[in-house]
């Protein structure tokens, strides 16, 4: 990651949150909804702009403990990218999956276009057509 960043190993503030979701181009999400959702990451982490203090990326982990974890909330913010933040926040998320769950979990996540590359270099592959995403918006 570039100097003058520093990654912070919780789930970043709910105004934060709620900030870098919409501004970093994912779907935008209430209060209420965040409330809830951040404590029950798994593992969550984000970066801080040391000069600023604004918070420019983050990333969240839900699972099992087990073997099951996906990815969420990839987000870093426009003016942030290409400072190796993103790849600073799913190194970490990664991490801790290998030191606190045991051997064999599996790690997913759902892939929007800008992100793939991102994804790939951490070693991440596709899965289709033996698997694909599916999802009903409740």
């Amino acid at each position: 990651m570039t100097p003058g960043y520093r990654l912070v190993p919780t789930a970043p503030p709910v105004a934060d949150y709620l900030r870098l979701r919409r501004e970093a181009g994912l779907s935008p999400k209430t209060e209420e909804q965040a409330v809830v959702a951040l404590p029950g990451s798994w593992f969550a982490c984000h970066v801080v702009h040391e000069v600023t203090g604004e918070v420019a990326g983050m990333g969240r982990l839900l699972g099992d403990g087990g073997w099951y974890f996906h990815v969420v909330d990839m987000a870093v913010l426009p003016s942030h990218q290409r400072r190796g933040v993103g790849d600073a926040v799913l190194g970490a998320l990664l991490d801790r999956v290998r030191s606190a769950a045991p051997p064999g979990a599996y790690v997913n996540l759902l892939a929007d276009p800008p992100g793939r590359r991102l994804y790939e270099r951490h070693g991440f592959k596709e899965t289709a057509p033996d698997s694909v995403g599916m999802a009903v918006r409740l």
